[in-house]
């Protein structure tokens, strides 16, 4: 055993996890992600993220800059296909809704970017302006989803792949402040891809139901018609409230979601308010 992993062992961490729900979440305190951490502090940060899939961070008054450094921690990160990032920093994206403004961006249960054929391991938002309440965001737990399905069910799931597409109707609606002033794309572009409706987490081994009610429009090989009486049977089922857990933001509040077997709600419930978040999205791995 080297003297770096002995003393790791030994030496107590310097901060706690503290689990927020019995589904997933935890939030991680007395650390401050603007130093330069360690390669176990990291290392920690990244197996609490792999057992509680979702972790918070409050009270982390970090530049741009440093955001963006603690992200490059985890691994490569990659731009959002649609709206532009900030104009100094690119790779960070801003999620805003204004005070006139009545549909926040992505508000609606989702996993990111599905319609990517490689969607992201993940992202990091950072609370930068809140409403003075409201403005929570939930997120939701799908290896529970597909445990709690019956044999016959998994059964049925196993061989099949949804299509999943950037467009619907639904998740446009939420984009369409943020597509008239940032659109990166143009606005009649469509993204598709498709994935197992089971995926396999590539590092903790566990399946994951992988369908959402933003992006997946049918099974491959069926038309819309004959998946929808299934997809709307999933979509109900993986967001039952023991599968969940919600997070009240405050500023400097950061959630550093796994985007591979979660999906998140936030809720739109601040009207008359501003809300401005910062999003790192950090690059993921193929479906399988």
């Amino acid at each position: 055993m080297s003297q770096a992993l002995e003393r790791a062992q030994l030496e107590p961490k310097s901060f706690s996890i503290r689990p927020v729900a019995g589904a997933l979440g935890a939030e991680i305190s007395g650390i401050d992600l603007s130093d330069d951490l360690s390669d176990e502090a990291i290392g920690e940060i990244r197996q609490a993220l792999l057992e509680h899939l979702v972790i918070f961070f409050r009270d982390q008054d970090i530049t741009p800059e440093q955001h963006l450094a603690f992200a490059r921690r985890f691994g490569e990160i990659i731009q959002y296909p649609l709206v532009k990032g900030l104009e100094d920093y690119p790779d960070i994206i801003p999620i805003v809704k204004l005070e006139h403004e009545t549909v926040n961006f992505g508000g609606l249960w989702h996993t990111d970017t599905a319609y990517l054929d490689v969607p992201p391991l993940g992202s990091i938002l950072l609370a930068r302006e809140l409403p003075p309440a409201g403005g929570d965001t939930l997120f939701a737990n799908m290896y529970l989803a597909y445990e709690t399905l019956s044999d016959g069910m998994k059964e049925l799931l196993a061989p099949l792949r949804g299509v999943n597409v950037s467009n619907t109707p639904k998740v446009t609606e939420t984009r369409q402040e943020r597509i008239k002033t940032g659109a990166k794309a143009a606005p009649d572009t469509i993204l598709t891809a498709t994935h197992p409706v089971v995926r396999t987490h590539p590092e903790t081994g566990k399946k994951a139901l992988y369908v959402n009610l933003a992006h997946t429009i049918r099974f491959e090989g069926m038309t819309e018609a004959e998946s929808q009486p299934i997809l709307e049977f999933l979509f109900e089922h993986q967001i039952r409230p023991e599968f969940t857990c919600r997070f009240s933001w405050a500023p400097g509040s950061i959630a550093f979601w796994d985007n591979r077997p979660t999906q998140h709600n936030p809720i739109n419930d601040y009207q008359g308010y501003k809300r401005v978040m910062h999003r790192i999205t950090l690059a993921g791995d193929k479906p399988r």
